[in-house]
């Protein structure tokens, strides 16, 4: 199973961005979806998530201007960034919880991560 993350890039304050993550591989069912993001010095932090049934949480920073959403079809997660800060420059992972089948359990996979700059 593998997370690919794209859609990262150099934009500036107040512009917008879409992430997209899809996962690949022998696949039975996908639980929670999650973005987190690193800044340089910091550590990785949860910045949204959004289980099977599509409930969804939000860090505080990000609240009112990210939307996180899954078309389940596809195993893909988005994340809509709008109103970017500086604050927001970080590598963006992102994280899902899969099963490969019905009789195991599922694990925890990481996607490789993509930068977003946001610049003044």
């Amino acid at each position: 199973v593998q997370l690919q993350a794209s859609g990262g890039g150099l934009v500036q304050t107040g512009g917008s961005l879409r992430l997209s993550c899809a996962a690949s591989g022998t696949i039975f069912s996908i639980g929670t979806m999650s973005w987190y993001r690193q800044a340089p010095g910091n550590q990785r932090e949860l910045v949204a998530s959004i289980t099977s049934g599509g409930r969804t949480n939000y860090a505080d920073p990000v609240k009112g201007r990210f939307t996180i959403s899954r078309h389940n079809a596809d195993n893909t997660v988005y994340l809509q960034m709008n109103s970017l800060k500086l604050g927001d420059t970080a590598v963006y992972y992102c994280n899902a919880d899969i099963w490969r089948s019905s009789y195991r359990s599922g694990s925890n996979y990481w996607g490789q991560g993509t930068l977003v700059t946001v610049s003044s």
